[in-house]
């Protein structure tokens, strides 16, 4: 296998461990989870770090029951997902082309 097969599956593997963690934090709010519990407050954490550059854009509103609909945490997905597919086009370009 070459560099450009093994680039662009490091590509794929971030961005599913970024889709993952923000894809969790969107549900955990949505629904309320608790943020006192270990795993939301750590998934909570992670995925702050990811959306930092995006806060302040969109305000989520907050439902009846403590219930968040996170505008930023789908934008973040949007953003990622946009980056990960740029990212693997360039390293296609950059690679030699196949027949």
């Amino acid at each position: 296998m070459d560099m450009q097969y093994y680039l662009r599956r490091l590509v794929d593997f971030i961005m599913a461990l970024v889709t993952v963690v923000i894809g969790l934090r969107f549900i955990l709010r949505l629904f309320g989870a608790n943020a006192n519990n270990g795993f939301v407050d750590w998934v909570y954490q992670t995925s702050g770090e990811m959306l930092a550059p995006f806060r302040n854009i969109f305000v989520s509103p907050t439902l009846d029951g403590g219930f968040v609909i996170d505008f930023t945490a789908l934008f973040g997905l949007l953003v990622y997902g946009v980056v990960g597919l740029l990212a693997v086009h360039l390293i296609d370009l950059w690679g030699p082309t196949r027949k």
